[in-house]
């Protein structure tokens, strides 16, 4: 009984470290980002680091093009031209995301990991500026900016 249980934390354990994310705080990161042209539109993407889908992963594309990965813990963001722009997110089934960006404006879309009959998939959902700055700061950077 002992074995199984010390087996289960070793594979919790080796899972968590898995699907850890290093990087950059939040804080620090975004003051040495560029800023915003005033031409073009930044969209945030960023998973909050959830028990539930934790270790599953999506690249996320907008207008068709990787942009980035949905990884628990993780936030990227993009500089785009304003007007309307499509977020998609494949595991097994495509989620998508409309929304329209303005010059100067800053979008937020946070992904998550739902679990729809017995299949995990990573959602994509808009969020408002406040909803996002409250999450934001307790997670890393993941990767360089992408300009689309």
């Amino acid at each position: 009984m002992k074995f199984i249980s010390l087996a289960a934390i070793a594979a919790m354990a080796l899972l968590t470290g898995c699907t850890s994310v290093s990087g950059t705080r939040f804080a620090q990161q975004e003051s040495v980002m560029p800023k915003l042209s005033s031409d073009q539109g930044r969209v945030y993407f960023y998973r909050v680091d959830a028990l539930t889908g934790g270790g599953m992963t999506a690249p996320v594309k907008l207008d068709g093009i990787v942009v980035g990965d949905s990884l628990p813990g993780g936030y990227f963001y993009v500089d785009a031209a304003p007007g309307k722009h499509e977020v998609s997110v494949a595991t097994r089934v495509t989620r998508k995301l409309g929304f329209v960006l303005e010059p100067g404006e800053t979008k937020y879309v946070r992904t998550k990991a739902q679990f729809e009959e017995k299949v995990g998939r990573v959602v994509p959902e808009l969020v408002s500026a406040e909803e996002a700055r409250r999450e934001l700061p307790s997670l890393n950077f993941t990767g360089a900016p992408a300009s689309n």
